[in-house]
């Protein structure tokens, strides 16, 4: 343990901030899976209203990991890339051949 007030006072803001990140991750993973639930409930579906639902989560995954790379818990190209996992997972039910179909 330190002894340099300092050092002590660094600790704290190590552990502060250490569970700020957390807690942003956290809300991350859980937006994520939501997006994707409802995302698998529309192309099961193929349903205007599932799809409006997915997009309406989409949007707010895509808000909160903004605002997480914002506050520096996830690096830029990290989001980036979470943003572009959820973004092909709608278009891979948006473009199949069966949404034209019906």
């Amino acid at each position: 343990m330190a002894n340099i007030k300092s050092a002590i006072k660094r600790v704290e803001i190590t552990e502060r901030n250490r569970l700020r990140n957390k807690s942003y991750k956290s809300a991350v993973k859980t937006l994520m899976k939501k997006c994707f639930t409802a995302i698998e409930g529309y192309g099961s579906k193929l349903d205007p209203e599932a799809l409006e639902a997915a997009q309406q989560s989409l949007s707010l995954a895509y808000s909160k990991i903004d605002k997480a790379v914002k506050r520096g818990a996830l690096h830029q190209n990290n989001g980036a890339h979470k943003k572009s996992r959820l973004a092909r997972a709608l278009k891979k039910y948006q473009s199949s051949p069966e949404t034209t179909a019906s």
